[in-house]
């Protein structure tokens, strides 16, 4: 794959900066390491939070979660974030999370969902589908299902699950998911070698989510293992095009489409796993972030511009 053409110098000035503080072997290191050579990373690019937005850190009937609000907020985005299920937290997408309720005006909750290894499957989706109803039921307000990475996945899931249990979820957005998709063909081929995710590391994520071999036909931990695409709410998929994950987002639309519901699929021409932290320095992924925004907001409303 030609990334030297496909990716562009500020893309690449991003993938350099990263690896100063990420290296490539990053997912050899012990769980404890990568934990904290990832938070170092997410502390390097952090950006101050918008005037105006104020947090609040609770628990969800046990999930810690941070709560970010300006002014009154009549709707409430769910954010899950990403880090392969073994990293990340409230610190690593604070400021994704700050700038998301400056942008839209809803209230924005953060869930600390429990990590990998300590925490196999489906301690994650059982945490992420916890703090949904809590917030449900503690702001009385719909439900946007937002997240990037294994947070996408995780938004999804709650979003499977959620059919004739949880009412209210006017939208989901996932930025760069990984749903479950086909590892021997597709982009996981075609990206196997990406800068920022390879093949190898998603494999090396997936040993640690489990205790013994993968599930199989449990949308929980794969959506894209479900058989049933049908009464999901309004979808925006939003992928990176140097991505081995980056098909699953959009077979993950197809089938919503091909059951009768609404989905579409972005796909960011040049940009690379992770860009959300790109966003104040590459155009890309600054315009990017604009349009995860806008579709957040946008299905917030009930608004759906994409036909």
């Amino acid at each position: 794959m030609d990334y030297e053409r496909l990716i562009d110098e500020e893309t690449w000035a991003f993938i350099r900066r990263t690896a100063e503080s990420y290296p490539d072997d990053a997912v050899e290191l012990s769980i404890e390491d990568q934990r904290r050579v990832y938070d170092t990373m997410c502390q390097d690019f952090r950006q101050p939070r918008p005037a105006g937005v104020e947090t609040q850190d609770r628990a969800a009937d046990g999930v810690p979660v941070r709560i970010y609000s300006a002014g009154q907020p009549t709707r409430t985005v769910i954010y899950f974030h990403g880090g392969g299920f073994v990293v990340g937290g409230l610190e690593s997408h604070d400021d994704v999370c700050a700038e998301l309720c400056a942008q839209t005006g809803y209230r924005v909750v953060a869930v600390d969902y429990r990590l990998c290894p300590e925490h196999v499957h489906p301690a994650q989706f059982d945490d992420c589908w916890s703090a949904a109803n809590w917030a449900a039921n503690e702001f009385g307000d719909p439900l946007i299902l937002a997240g990037d990475s294994a947070g996408g996945n995780l938004a999804a899931a709650v979003s499977h699950y959620a059919r004739g249990r949880l009412d209210g979820i006017l939208g989901q957005v996932l930025i760069y998911p990984g749903l479950g998709g086909d590892r021997s063909q597709g982009s996981y081929q075609e990206h196997a070698q990406a800068p920022l995710l390879t093949l190898d590391e998603i494999r090396f994520y997936e040993t640690v989510r489990c205790a013994g071999d993968p599930p199989q036909g449990d949308p929980t931990y794969a959506p894209l293992q479900d058989s049933d695409y049908s009464n999901l709410p309004p979808t925006v998929v939003v992928t990176a095009d140097c991505d081995p994950l980056r098909d699953d987002g959009q077979i993950y639309c197809s089938r919503i489409n091909a059951a009768g519901g609404q989905a579409h699929w972005i796909n960011e021409f040049g940009l690379v796993h992770g860009y959300l932290r790109a966003r104040t320095a590459v155009k890309r992924a600054a315009d990017s972030f604009e349009r995860i925004s806008v579709a957040i907001e946008a299905l917030g409303q009930g608004i759906w511009s994409y036909d």
